[in-house]
């Protein structure tokens, strides 16, 4: 069985919604908003290394598939093989090469359980972590929690959602306020 880890930039109020770029007001607030620590990613680079697969929903793969493929500091997760967990998108961008669509969770499941080397990170795609916690497939949480408060916009964690209990497996804060927390899932 692979470890399937969701990944994410979260605010102080829980938000995750356009970290880089997007449609939420204050889109960009990992790199606008707060300075630039390079220790503060060190897991970024560890998660690359890592890794045997990417997962995303729809909507984050078509904002990370124009702009990915062109990124040196992201040559690995180019390499390797993506999935998107979407029920609309007919077919995967050809310039984001080894990329396959999944129909449904059950599909990641069957993923998690098969053959394969690296762990399964999940980026970006806060509703799709929130139907992999409800379905008990999450094994671990990394998160980098930024020191600012949003007031709205995409959570990681759903209000219905499901219930999980966490043991800290890492831990670390940096001179610009960021936070580590690396979370396993209880079972």
């Amino acid at each position: 069985m692979r470890t399937l880890i969701v990944t994410e930039f979260v605010s102080l109020d829980g938000v995750v919604d356009s970290p880089g770029g997007g449609s939420h007001p204050r889109a960009g607030w990992t790199f606008n908003d707060v300075p630039f620590d390079a220790a503060a990613y060190e897991i970024k680079g560890r998660e690359q290394l890592e890794a045997g697969a990417m997962i995303m929903g729809r909507r984050s793969y078509e904002e990370f598939a124009p702009v990915w493929p062109s990124m040196p500091e992201f040559a690995q997760y180019n390499a390797m093989p993506k999935y998107v967990v979407s029920s609309s998108l007919t077919a995967p961008d050809p310039g984001w090469a080894s990329t396959s669509i999944l129909r449904s969770i059950d599909e990641v499941a069957a993923l998690r359980e098969g053959d394969g080397d690296g762990n399964l990170l999940v980026h970006g795609s806060p509703h799709l972590a929130q139907q992999l916690l409800a379905a008990g497939l999450v094994d671990r949480y990394h998160l980098l929690v930024f020191p600012v408060v949003l007031g709205g916009g995409k959570r990681l964690f759903a209000d219905d959602g499901g219930f999980a209990r966490l043991t800290v497996a890492e831990q670390e804060t940096y001179a610009n306020g960021v936070v580590k927390l690396v979370y396993d899932v209880e079972r």
